[in-house]
């Protein structure tokens, strides 16, 4: 159809009857290069590159929405489309996305056998070759090793989080707790006594989207086997998953429970509510990741939140015994890029992950940024603090449910509640994740 329109422009334009030869070459001539010319136009107008993205503060947001628009106007044959799902929903959505042909063209990625998963059923592009081209030296080695799998290369990093307590200090200090004293887990459960019997809630936790609840579990399984220990467990070495720290980590979870140290109704609490609760100045403590700053508060009543000089970010305390803490646990956060993407899509990635947009994250105190020397420009001391955690870490661990692969992360999120609830005994949870592991 195409080919006969263009037939008849040609047509049109030279005048087949005409009885001047030469003229009409030279009109076929300047026919055709214009054809082709508005072909390749159109091919240029109709590249657009879908983002697909977990929900964001609105700063984060604008943020994206700046880039988009100076890239944009770098490539004016280039469309960007940035879209968002909530968080809990975009784990189930993302792989029937995948599978479909709404796929997105970047997707948003935390590494591990989440990814693999994504690479071994044919929807990631592979980008070492991009990689070597100055790209992957922007980036320390651990957070390519992140979206590294058999050595090569699936999705470049954004940011690093890490998971501790978020503390409001007019709360603590109303009940008589220095936050800053809290170093060992029996400092925390002496918190959660002291706060209670001040009639203060002591923490607020999303509980029925899982994945909060796995950020105790999965801290102190961190603590108590260390990153070494949870590969090992991998690897079925000394028990694999059923192993001592993974059965004491529920012990420990259980124990830290009959404290009471949620708000009422815990397991009906979504992630987002418990976030603006904690801005409302409900709970003292929330055990969260970094990013949870401004969220917090624009989702609280106000949209302001804990005000800046009430709040401290604190790690997550130490356990006696524990091979893992001086260990980390949060995220090593970034984009991979679907397999039938276009060359556009990557270099639009390249772009938005470069030095200056990963400083320009750092001064907004968005998040912080894994580009070599970006963490020069952040501002806030939360920010402050948990560049400081990364870099005193001796492992630092990406959350269980992303790190262990989709269907055996949703078992470590499942026996979270389960323990919290007490539907399960601590060596129960640690047998179904050992055995979602072997039949994953």
């Amino acid at each position: 159809m195409r080919l006969q329109q263009d037939k008849e422009l040609v047509m049109h334009i030279t005048g087949q009857r005409s009885s001047q030869p030469a003229r009409a070459k030279r009109w076929l001539a300047a026919a055709v290069a214009l054809t082709s010319g508005l072909a390749a136009f159109a091919a240029a107008a109709d590249t657009t590159v879908r983002v697909l993205r977990v929900e964001i503060s609105d700063v984060e947001k604008q943020y994206y929405a700046d880039i988009v628009a100076e890239y944009e106007a770098q490539n004016p044959g280039v469309n960007v489309v940035f879209e968002y799902i909530a968080n809990e929903a975009y784990k189930t959505r993302l792989p029937t996305l995948l599978q479909s042909n709404q796929r997105p063209d970047i997707f948003y990625s935390w590494g591990g056998e989440g990814l693999r998963d994504q690479v071994e059923a044919g929807f990631v592009r592979d980008l070492t070759e991009e990689m070597q081209d100055g790209w992957q030296d922007l980036y320390p080695e651990s957070a390519v090793r992140a979206f590294t799998l058999d050595d090569r290369i699936y999705g470049a990093p954004l940011y690093a989080t890490v998971v501790g307590f978020w503390a409001n200090t007019a709360l603590t200090e109303q009940a008589g707790v220095d936050i800053e004293a809290i170093e060992t887990w029996e400092d925390l459960q002496e918190a959660v006594v002291a706060l209670r019997e001040s009639g203060i809630t002591p923490a607020v936790v999303g509980g029925q989207d899982g994945w909060p609840m796995h950020f105790y579990w999965g801290n102190l399984a961190t603590r108590l086997a260390g990153g070494e220990g949870i590969e090992a467990a991998k690897e079925g070495e000394n028990g694999g998953f059923e192993g001592e720290p993974f059965v004491r980590a529920g012990e420990l979870l259980q124990s830290f429970v009959e404290l009471n140290p949620f708000q009422s109704g815990f397991m009906a609490t979504s992630y987002e509510r418990a976030s603006g609760m904690f801005g409302d100045g409900e709970a003292a403590l929330h055990l969260m990741g970094d990013w949870d700053y401004i969220p917090s508060k624009e989702r609280s009543m106000t949209g302001e939140g804990v005000p800046d000089e009430d709040l401290e970010f604190i790690r997550f305390p130490r356990v006696d015994d524990g091979a893992g803490n001086d260990d980390s646990f949060g995220g090593m956060n970034g984009f991979a890029v679907t397999r039938d993407a276009s060359d556009e899509a990557v270099d639009f990635l390249r772009f938005l992950l470069n030095e200056e947009n990963q400083r320009e994250a750092a001064r907004l105190g968005i998040f912080v940024p894994v580009a070599h020397g970006s963490e020069e420009e952040l501002d806030t001391p939360y920010a402050r603090k948990v560049a400081q955690i990364l870099s005193e870490s001796n492992f630092h661990q990406v959350f269980l449910d992303q790190a262990l692969g989709t269907s055996v992360g949703a078992t470590v999120n499942d026996i979270s509640g389960d323990l919290a609830q007490g539907e399960i005994t601590p060596e129960e949870a640690a047998a179904q994740v050992e055995e979602a592991w072997m039949f994953r």
